[in-house]
């Protein structure tokens, strides 16, 4: 009798066909939701502020990632001069703008 218990226990144990690809299940829904609600928002909003960044002009209000309010007098091609206040000019890098201001937010 205890022979035919233990050849059911190693029968139960075994595993089963098939099973392998339902344990996956969860974690690929897991990574689609996470790719929904966290990845793809963020990739456009990355895409619309590199747009921004390439069409900004010499006379443009912007605001740096840092703060600081400015207008843009010259465009270099990896920088930006910034006017933040009367004979006061900046050299920041592209990457420093946080954002552009519309005319009636400077």
């Amino acid at each position: 009798m205890f022979e035919l218990s233990f050849i059911q226990v190693i029968a139960q144990a075994a595993p089963q066909p098939g099973a392998g690809f339902a344990q996956f299940i969860p974690i690929l829904l897991l990574f689609a939701g996470m790719w929904f609600l966290i990845i793809a928002p963020q990739r456009k909003r990355q895409k619309q502020h590199d747009k921004m960044i390439t069409e900004l002009q010499s006379g443009d209000d912007v605001v740096t990632s840092g703060g600081i309010y400015g207008t843009i007098t010259n465009v270099k091609d990896d920088r930006f001069i910034l006017r933040i206040a009367d004979n006061t000019k900046i050299e920041i890098s592209r990457s420093s703008i946080g954002s552009k201001l519309s005319n009636g937010e400077s």
